[in-house]
């Protein structure tokens, strides 16, 4: 399998590539599954209070026997915890249900505007970073003026946006932004889940051309946007696939036909970051 490149993040830091999801792997098959993530070559786990499932992402980083310095691992504050004191807090609990003593990348879980305190948060992630217990903070959903609001309150600019990012959904407005900002675009759901375009020409003609699966296609999309994309799966097989995508690149026509694919609102759900909240 090829070597997985990293995205330089404007902190001065380095993220993989691919990134592993975890939601919504708990218990012991889950650690399973996330230990055989790990053995797979994925070196970023991404976990949030909300998923419920720190204290396994803990478990399968001391199973896997991996050096601590060469995993990323990066969790969430939820909506409930916006307020200063309580988003240092969250953050404190985060490390202690993970077992370690910082985590690599810290973000905002949801803006949740309606709630208007997560300037408060953000200005909670750059006092852990300067105190060490965070190593690089970002934001997951944020508008350009979400953005905006943090960057003018605080004068940090994130390292990462973590959005809703897929080919029904490619969020080229906001890569646009992100790239002004210098701020590296990760996709949550990057395959897109039950509306993954799996059967769609554009894919499974570049999957024919190139050797691979759908799947890698629309991984290797991501990549050749460059974008930070953090598929999840239980399969040890599906886990190896998402992974090697490094070996093959797309025609510039092909990485056009998936974007085209492409719809007015292609959302999963009515995840609008300006109405929608998770607390």
């Amino acid at each position: 399998m090829a070597h997985t490149p990293v995205h330089e993040l404007n902190d001065g830091t380095t993220l993989p590539a691919v990134g592993f999801g975890t939601y919504p792997l708990t218990g012991e098959d889950g650690t399973t599954a996330l230990v055989g993530a790990l053995e797979a070559g994925y070196r970023m786990l991404d976990t949030a209070v909300n998923y419920e499932n720190e204290e396994e992402v803990g478990a399968a980083l001391r199973r896997s026997g991996l050096p601590r310095d060469e995993v990323v691992v990066a969790s969430k504050i939820p909506g409930r915890h916006h307020a200063y004191d309580d988003a240092i807090a969250s953050v404190r609990g985060s490390l202690e249900r993970l077992g370690v003593e910082r985590t690599d990348l810290h973000l905002i879980h949801w803006p949740n505007p309606g709630r208007g305190k997560y300037v408060e948060a953000w200005r909670a992630l750059v006092q852990l970073q300067r105190d060490g217990l965070v190593r690089s903070i970002g934001v997951s959903n944020f508008t350009e003026e979400h953005l905006t609001r943090i960057i003018d309150d605080t004068g940090v600019v994130p390292a990462v946006n973590q959005v809703e990012l897929h080919p029904r959904f490619p969020q080229e407005r906001m890569r646009e932004v992100h790239a002004r900002l210098g701020i590296v675009t990760e996709a949550w759901s990057p395959m897109g889940k039950r509306r993954a375009p799996l059967d769609e020409d554009a894919v499974t003609s570049a999957a024919r051309a190139h050797g691979v699966t759908p799947g890698q296609v629309i991984l290797r999309w991501h990549v050749q946007l460059g974008t930070l994309p953090i598929p999840k799966s239980a399969d040890p097989e599906r886990q190896r696939q998402n992974l090697d995508v490094f070996g093959f690149e797309l025609a510039p026509d092909e990485v056009d036909a998936i974007g085209a694919l492409a719809e007015d609102d292609g959302r999963l759900f009515g995840g609008d970051p300006d109405t929608h909240e998770e607390m």
